[in-house]
């Protein structure tokens, strides 16, 4: 399942092409993803020009220019093609189809952006400009991770109380936006915290910020603008600090622990039992 990293990889890639053009026409290769389409789909976005190509956790929002918002999540196989050049001279197109392009937009720029998804885990959605006609996908959301509002304060305090394993508690949506499986074992080791300890010990009994909070945030914003940067959650040497490396030494200079894989919630975790307390 891609993570923040990857969407917003995703995200650039589709802005570079996408803002400021015209949504000529949307082709739709069969009814539904993981749930159908909008009845209106086609007609409230053919003819509209993209104002913006935004992120919100792991969530793409396209608006365009009648106030609506193309909401867009890749699922675990979705993916998208990008031709920037789709017409030849002659006219003939250059892209091959292929059988799982369920979803294509060409753009008045000659760009046609097409949406691939073999398990069809992906889903597209139309959010209204009118008060009241947003997405439940996107609303109560926690905090952006790499923005301001997101600091040691606002997770100590959805963090306050939480009887939840801590690496529970950072996959909440509520609690932080888009921060998933593998980054949250990685900004974990980095803060030198276990994801076995209870959410509530980064707060106080009054759900101020401990240290650990402090040192958290910092790890998460980190390993996130690492990834971003490198479109991977890598380190200096190129791999993963913990994820998948079970067995292997730990990578925090001078410890002698080794990784341990544990599950949680049905997820794998991937971490050191001796400098992650």
């Amino acid at each position: 399942m891609p993570e923040l990293p990857e969407v917003e990889a995703v995200r650039r890639r589709l802005e570079r092409v996408m803002r400021g053009a015209r949504i000529d026409r949307v082709r739709l290769g069969r009814a539904d993803l993981r749930r159908p389409f909008p009845a209106d789909f086609v007609r409230r976005l053919e003819g509209r020009r993209v104002r913006s190509v935004d992120r919100r956790g792991k969530y793409l929002l396209v608006v365009v220019d009648s106030g609506d918002t193309l909401l867009m999540h890749l699922g675990m196989s979705g993916s998208f093609r990008i031709d920037p050049a789709a017409k030849r001279p002659g006219g003939d197109r250059r892209v091959q189809p292929d059988r799982h392009d369920h979803v294509v937009f060409s753009l008045s720029n000659g760009a046609i952006v097409t949406f691939n998804d073999p398990r069809r885990f992906g889903a597209m959605d139309l959010i209204g400009a009118a008060p009241g006609t947003g997405h439940p996908a996107v609303e109560g959301m926690g905090p952006e991770p790499l923005s301001s509002a997101f600091d040691a304060a606002a997770l100590a305090a959805a963090c306050a109380g939480r009887r939840v394993a801590l690496k529970i508690a950072l996959l909440d949506q509520r609690v932080v936006a888009g921060l998933g499986n593998i980054y949250a074992s990685e900004a974990l080791h980095v803060a030198h915290l276990s994801p076995r300890r209870r959410a509530s010990t980064i707060a106080t009994a009054a759900g101020q910020p401990r240290p650990h909070a402090v040192r958290l945030v910092a790890a998460i914003k980190s390993v996130l603008q690492r990834a971003i940067d490198r479109k991977a959650a890598y380190d200096g040497g190129g791999r993963f600090r913990v994820y998948e490396h079970e067995g292997e030494p730990c990578r925090t200079r001078g410890c002698p622990g080794t990784i341990r894989r544990i599950t949680q919630a049905g997820r794998s975790t991937f971490f050191c039992p001796i400098c992650q307390r």
